[in-house]
Parts: C-alpha cells; structure tokens; sequence
C-alpha cells in the first residue's frame, strides 16, 4: 500500500508533517510526485485558525492546499501515455478515513487522469498558481468582464488585475498594506483614501473582507456590480438605502471551473499570462510548522510555497 509524507492541521494552530496512506490508483488514476505546493491565505488560514465556515469536506485532523505542481511518476493501465508528465493538480482525495480539504500539501498524490493538467515544466514552482489564476479568471467571468476596481492586491488581486489589463481593461486597485502597494503592472495601486471616484460599475473585491460592502456600494455607479472573489469568515451585510438607491448587484464568484483553468494554462503556455513576481517565499517541508504562521501574518509575504523536493 501507497504512503505519504503530508501536511496535516489535526486541530486549529496545530500542524504536523507526518506520513498518511494512500488509496491504491485504480485504472484511469495517475499518482503525482510533488515538487511544489502552495499557502492559501484565505481558506488555508481559516483553517489553520479555526475559522473556517461549515463547508463540505472540513473537519480535523485534514490534509490542506489545493495548488500543488511535479511529475506522474506512476500510471494506472488506461492512462500509461502520461508517464512522466509535468503536471497541476488541484487538490486529493486519495488519503482514506483522513479528511481532505483540498489535499494537495503532500509528497504524492493519488488522482484521476483528468485532474493532473498537464503544464510546460519550464514554469516551475510558478505552476503552483494556476488555481489562483483560474480563481482570477472565473471572478471575471461572473463579473461580467474586466472590472474597474479591484480591492486587494494581494496575489488574487494581482491576478484579476493582470487578466483584466489583458482583457483590454485598466483596473483601479485598492490596498491597505503599504508592503503590497508596489508591484502593478499596467494598472494603478491605491489607497481608497486616495479615491474620489464614485461611479465604478464594476467591482471586483478579492480582500476576504466581510465588512466592505457598504464601503463598495458607496462608489458603485447607478446599476453597478459588485463581485465577492475572497472568502469570507463572517456574516456579510450592508445598509439598504444606498444599495437601493444604486439598484446595486452583488455576486459571489465560486469555485473556478475547468474552462476556467484551460483558459489560463492555455495563457500562460503561450507566454501570454506572466505568473512571475507573485512567489515571495519558498520553504522546505520541513519546515511548513513555522512556515504557515508567517504565510498568514508577514505583509511582505504574497504567496509561500513549500518545497517537497528533498522529501521521501
């Protein structure tokens, strides 16, 4: 029988780098060695805290992350081709009775053919982005095409800006944190202090905020939107008047569909969506106990990967 070394957070503020089994790959499944896997500073930290809503598959002890890059190193006999494949997987649920939410934080993953996308080795680490931008992508889809403002600029934020700016956009964003006011391209980063404008019909917000709607509903133009991409601990809620006042919509931007996810490895395979200068930090799996922590507090932290590479 298969095992793994993995990531697991067995209670809130409690990880541990351990070895789980693995379900046996059946007919159409590919087993991944993984080389990189990546930090969510949204739903990763609300686990890692005890924050975390009531959602599908949640519950500890669990194996997080659902951005993980490396190699089909064995096949089942439907899909022997692949062997050898550099590859994407967005998450696992090959780890038996241990719960997974989404389960890409291991050394190897145990999933279906279809879910290890193929991708150019030459991108690397950077491969482990690829949800993030298909993240990106989809918010713009449901926003109904490039938006105006963006709020955080963070590495979703980053993201929706790019696509946004390739789209034929030129996005406003706002931020707080003065370590993440550098690194635009194309667009303008701002302080919304700094903002006089109140006209914006398109938002997309990618803080993970649940106090910013009336602060949004304020600048929309009349009929304006307003797209949720983050995720959000607390109950969100707004003051009617100004909504209706605007006629106000708001979204929500779920999960990121496969088209979603073609779309931006298709981008990013022909040079044309750049994924360099989002990884700020690298650290072994070794270490992923003290690394979790400074993921979600070091402002100059936009996105740490844990590197599996020298792991058995």
């Amino acid at each position: 029988m298969l095992d793994s070394l993995a990531i697991i957070i067995e209670r809130p503020f409690d990880l541990s780098l351990r070895r789980v089994r693995l379900d046996a790959p059946a007919a159409t499944d590919v087993v991944v060695e993984v080389a990189w896997s990546g930090v969510s500073t949204g739903t990763e930290k609300l686990i890692f805290t005890g924050e975390m809503p009531p959602f599908p598959g949640m519950g500890y002890p669990l194996v997080p992350g659902y951005e993980a890059t490396g190699t089909i190193v064995e096949t089942g006999r439907e899909v022997r081709g692949r062997l050898g494949e550099t590859v994407f997987v967005p998450g696992a649920r090959c780890f038996g009775e241990m719960r997974a939410l989404f389960g890409a934080d291991s050394r190897h993953l145990v999933v279906p053919a279809e879910r290890a996308v193929r991708v150019p080795a030459a991108l690397g680490a950077n491969a482990t982005l690829l949800a993030l931008a298909a993240t990106a992508r989809h918010a713009i889809r449901v926003a109904g095409g490039a938006p105006e403002l963006i709020v955080g600029h963070g590495v979703l934020g980053r993201l929706i800006a790019r696509l946004a700016t390739l789209d034929g956009g030129a996005p406003v964003v706002w931020e707080t944190r003065a370590a993440r006011f550098a690194g635009a391209r194309g667009y303008e980063v701002r302080a919304a202090a700094d903002d006089s404008r109140r006209d914006y019909r398109t938002i997309i917000d990618a803080s993970g905020d649940s106090a910013i709607l009336d602060r949004l509903i304020g600048r929309l133009a009349p009929g304006g939107m307003i797209t949720l991409a983050g995720f959000y601990a607390a109950p969100l809620g707004f003051a009617f008047p100004p909504a209706f006042m605007r006629e106000a919509r708001i979204a929500i931007a779920a999960q990121w569909q496969p088209e979603d996810l073609a779309d931006v490895a298709a981008r990013v395979a022909a040079g044309r969506l750049d994924l360099s200068g989002l990884v700020t930090h690298r650290v072994p799996a070794a270490d992923a106990a003290q690394a979790y922590p400074a993921a979600f507090n070091d402002d100059s932290c936009l996105k740490l990967l844990i590197d599996w590479r020298d792991m058995t």
